[in-house]
């Protein structure tokens, strides 16, 4: 059998490089772009450097990812930035750093994939969004992520509609928080109290998410919650 390939944006760390593992521990060849992104020793990991947000980068990773293995089964727009601030508090600068990862960085990368999905009549594409785009909550004012998040939400299920008979799946996971290394030893417990289990999630839990996903084949238009019940009410 060929082998599959997969785009990951937000590639360098994070959630990104833990899905980059997971899709070549499942023999995937990967595309793996972010700014810092950095060539490892791996020949079925290519590293494309650059912004997602410029056009330019996208379509580097599309044409060298091409170039290098012929076929482009799978995008995981996982690249995003998150602003929480009181409305009145964002600055200009915030708002066009969001338009332009969360949103212009999904639009180039995508169109660019599926053009390149539907001449093989296959693919999936996954964003990785937010559930305080559908739970507002309080005690996280992020209106630039409900504005970008919530629009990917709802462009995916566009997207998979508009794609359902060309063979070309498109699924969201939608987090809530989860553990990383931006979030300081010091706000976890005040993290884990936002969530109705109790605590935060863990990168796997993501990650697991995006692989149900690649193996669900009868699942389109999904926005797969992975987020300790927030969607539930808080």
């Amino acid at each position: 059998m060929e082998q599959k390939v997969a785009i990951i944006t937000g590639a360098s760390q994070g959630i990104g490089a833990a899905l980059v593992a997971a899709y070549r521990e499942r023999g995937y060849g990967v595309v793996a772009t972010a700014r810092s992104v950095k060539s490892g020793h791996d020949p079925d990991v290519l590293a494309i450097a650059g912004d997602i947000a410029d056009r330019r980068t996208a379509g580097r990773a599309v044409a060298e990812g091409m170039a290098r293995f012929g076929r482009i089964d799978t995008l995981v727009n996982n690249a995003g930035i998150f602003i929480a601030k009181p409305f009145t508090e964002y600055s200009e600068a915030d708002y066009r750093a969001a338009i332009a990862v969360n949103v212009s960085g999904f639009f180039h990368i995508t169109q660019l994939v599926m053009a390149e999905m539907e001449k093989r009549g296959a693919g999936h594409v996954v964003q990785i969004t937010t559930t305080l785009a559908e739970q507002a909550n309080s005690q996280v004012p992020a209106m630039l992520a409900s504005l970008t998040k919530g629009g990917l939400n709802a462009a995916t299920r566009a997207l998979a509609i508009e794609y359902a008979l060309r063979g070309i799946r498109v699924n969201a996971v939608s987090p809530g928080i989860i553990r990383t290394p931006m979030h300081p030893p010091e706000t976890h417990a005040a993290l884990d109290r936002l969530h109705p289990v109790g605590h935060m999630g863990e990168i796997a839990d993501v990650v697991q998410a995006v692989l149900y996903l690649e193996s669900a084949p009868f699942v389109t238009g999904e926005i797969l919650h992975v987020d300790g019940g927030q969607i539930a009410g808080h």
